[in-house]
């Protein structure tokens, strides 16, 4: 498909989208867990998150997981929705046509059925500027 032909995800077109999929945190879960929505942001403590995001990139996931706030190490989760999803409005259409990232949104839970044990990273200076950004809350997160 061509950047041209972009159509939004929606729940009733969302069975389109091939996995796999993949959360980025730094909480450690276990393969059969669901990731639900109502917790606090990885990214701001302030915000009870109406919905769970993720991504067909791996490296997305990967910087979700470095900049989520938390002790643990990040860890990059296989999922599995298990309920109609949509694409993230928070990055969708906001510097580039579509969802580039391929992130996405459900307000279901979504099944942990596995976990990367590595993907390419970002520079580090990256997600440090990022960091910076995100918590002066003057930043948009890019990928």
């Amino acid at each position: 498909m061509h950047d041209d032909e972009w159509v939004p995800v929606t729940s009733e077109n969302c069975d389109r989208v091939d996995g796999p999929f993949y959360h980025g945190t730094r909480a450690d879960l276990s393969v059969g867990d669901l990731l639900t929505a109502g917790f606090t942001s990885n990214y701001d403590g302030r915000v009870v998150m109406n919905h769970v995001y993720f991504t067909t990139v791996p490296k997305g996931a990967g910087l979700a997981a470095e900049m989520s706030r938390g002790e643990g190490r990040p860890r990059v989760y296989v999922v599995t929705p298990i309920a109609a999803f949509e694409d993230d409005p928070n990055v969708t259409n906001k510097k580039f046509r579509g969802n580039p990232t391929r992130s996405y949104r459900s307000g279901l839970p979504l099944r942990i059925v596995g976990e990367l044990e590595s993907w390419e990273p970002y520079e580090v200076e990256f997600v440090l500027e990022l960091r910076r950004r995100v918590e002066g809350g003057m930043g948009e997160i890019i990928n």
